[in-house]
């Protein structure tokens, strides 16, 4: 019971974070990608205001075996670049870029974010539903025969 309220206390004050911040407000966004335009840097003090405390956060979590509510922390695996990680990464980049939104600001923009939210919701559903049969065919059709 205390994880779920404790998850659900973090989600809300996370969701209001971005709507605070203005990550759910796409215009704001495309601004902040618009460097050779009409540039708005303020969002650099959000991704500021997330960095510094999570490189505090992992610091802490590296040197702890459990986390304060008992349950174990997972360890870090290999980190390394890899073609799923980079084609991952373009392909949120160029979402994010196209729409203004990544998935935290797309849920937390669902209850005022109109058809354009919903859009982009079920859009992300659909993509996240069917990256994993995608892969496997991939694989499949890249496998020696």
């Amino acid at each position: 019971m205390l994880r779920a309220v404790s998850a659900g206390v973090a989600g809300a004050v996370f969701g209001l974070g971005l709507v605070v911040s203005g990550m759910t407000d796409t215009t704001k966004v495309q601004g902040w990608l618009d460097v050779f335009g009409d540039w708005d840097p303020t969002l650099a003090f959000v991704m500021g205001g997330a960095i510094v405390p999570m490189a505090v956060a992992w610091r802490v979590a590296a040197r702890r075996r459990v986390s304060v509510l008992g349950t174990a922390l997972p360890r870090l695996g290999p980190q390394r670049l890899d073609p799923g990680l980079i084609w991952g990464s373009v392909l949120f980049g160029a979402g994010w870029a196209l729409a203004g939104l990544c998935p935290g600001p797309a849920l937390a923009s669902l209850s005022f974010g109109g058809t354009g939210g919903l859009a982009f919701f079920a859009a992300m559903l659909v993509g996240m539903l069917a990256a994993a049969p995608f892969r496997a065919a991939l694989r499949r059709a890249a496998a020696p025969t």
